[in-house]
């Protein structure tokens, strides 16, 4: 038989090795992102400056804000609607409500951002393919289609925004992450980068299985 002492370390290793093991798995549990152009990792890391939001998905792949801002869509709108009436210090609350929106916020940070002057300022395509891949219409066979199929997930968007694109429809996607080297301008932050998927996600009009809501 073991003595107390034998048994009581026995039982310490094996807690500590199911301890370790649980480690592991939150370890290996980050999402491993890869660059669309050469299939090398992109290494963005978490910093000081990132929400949970932005922590959750460098974990699990999946973008929290897509939810918030989609469901908040119909709350903006009627925002918007209210003010055409409002005035006074009303018209200040509205205001107030519709730039703290989560909507808001994103519909913000596509605008800011130059996404407009190639995407569109209604995700209809300029110099670059539509985002709302309606079913029909538009100027080029990508209007309908991802350029990319990884871009039907949240991870892959990302992956296409952060780290820029080959070019594929026939106009390069520049370096957006601010940890990417060679990124475009000042740079985005993972934040930022989410809150812009989550806005063409709730504008998104076409057909197939919205697989970025799973």
């Amino acid at each position: 038989m073991l003595g107390k002492k034998t048994l009581k370390s026995t039982l310490l290793a094996g807690l500590m090795t199911v301890a370790g093991m649980g480690f592991s798995l939150q370890a290996n549990a980050a999402c491993e992102l890869v660059s669309v152009v050469d299939g090398k990792p992109l290494n963005i890391k978490v910093t000081a400056e990132d929400s949970e939001h932005a922590k959750t998905f460098l974990e699990t792949c999946k973008n929290p804000y897509t939810k918030l801002v989609i469901d908040g869509q119909k709350d903006y709108e009627a925002l918007i609607a209210a003010k055409a009436n409002a005035k006074g210090a009303e018209m200040k609350e509205l205001k107030k409500k519709i730039k703290t929106s989560a909507f808001g916020k994103a519909k913000k940070l596509y605008g800011l951002n130059n996404c407009t002057g190639c995407h569109g300022g209604k995700l209809e395509g300029v110099m670059a393919p539509g985002l709302r891949k309606q079913p029909s219409g538009g100027q080029s066979q990508y209007d309908n289609q991802w350029v990319y199929p990884q871009n039907a997930t949240d991870k892959g968007m990302f992956e296409t925004i952060a780290g820029g694109t080959p070019g594929k429809s026939g106009g390069t996607m520049f370096k957006w992450h601010k940890q990417i080297e060679g990124h475009t301008g000042g740079g985005l932050t993972t934040d930022d980068i989410l809150q812009t998927i989550a806005y063409i996600r709730a504008n998104y009009a076409g057909k197939g299985e919205k697989v970025w809501l799973k």
